[in-house]
């Protein structure tokens, strides 16, 4: 199963995430689900560092599954925000379409990443 927390400040704003494991939905490298999260979660870090100047921590451990993501300062801005509510969006659109079984999506307060 794949695990995601989403990180939020005090106002509610989404400012990072922590993403763990694999949805085991099929055989690996025909997985939908494991593809689909990866875009999303790649295209979103992506994202924040083109086209906002937020400045953020990201780390990939591939041996242990596991990607972070965490926006540095307490203000976000408005871009960034709608690129992580996009994320959330699309992540809670396949949870739905798929199930919890592949995907666990739970909502934190801010942590460091």
């Amino acid at each position: 199963m794949i695990d995601v927390t989403l990180f939020q400040n005090d106002s509610g704003d989404y400012v990072g995430f922590r993403m763990t494991g694999h949805a085991e939905y099929a055989e690996y490298g025909s997985d939908i689900v494991c593809a689909a999260v990866s875009v999303l979660v790649i295209n979103t870090i992506n994202s924040v560092e083109k086209f906002t100047d937020d400045e953020f921590n990201s780390a990939v451990h591939e041996e242990k599954d596991i990607v972070l993501f965490g926006i540095k300062s307490e203000k976000v801005s408005e871009s960034a925000k709608l690129l992580l509510n996009s994320l959330v969006l699309g992540l809670e659109g396949i949870q739905a379409e798929y199930g919890k079984k592949y995907i666990k999506i739970r909502k934190k307060r801010k942590q460091e990443v």
